[in-house]
């Protein structure tokens, strides 16, 4: 079962991988050497990524090499350009009501 890409980047863990394999494939264990937590902690978040479509997964003899597939982040970039305006407008009217108090 794929897993939701915003549960996914929900936890930081998964973020810090994202950011360590967006530029080129590396193996597992030197993503796990990186974090404060055990290799199966690691692989479990490996897991999550592979499974919504962040992280694309190669074996090469026993290793796994990992490295980042952000076209799916496109969806996270999408569902939050549609609140910008939103948002802008509430910080521009919250920042005009508090010129007025000046």
């Amino acid at each position: 079962m794929a897993k939701d890409v915003f549960q996914a980047i929900a936890d930081p863990t998964r973020r810090a991988i994202i950011d360590l394999v967006a530029e080129e494939y590396k193996p597992v264990n030197d993503i796990a050497s990186q974090f404060q937590i055990s290799r199966p902690a690691v692989s479990k978040h490996i897991k999550i990524l592979n499974e919504c479509g962040l992280v694309v997964i190669h074996k090469k003899g026993r290793k796994r090499y990992c490295r980042a597939d952000t076209r799916k982040l496109q969806e996270v970039i999408e569902w939050a350009n549609r609140y910008q305006k939103f948002w802008n407008q509430k910080l521009d009217a919250l920042e005009a009501a508090l010129a007025e108090e000046d």
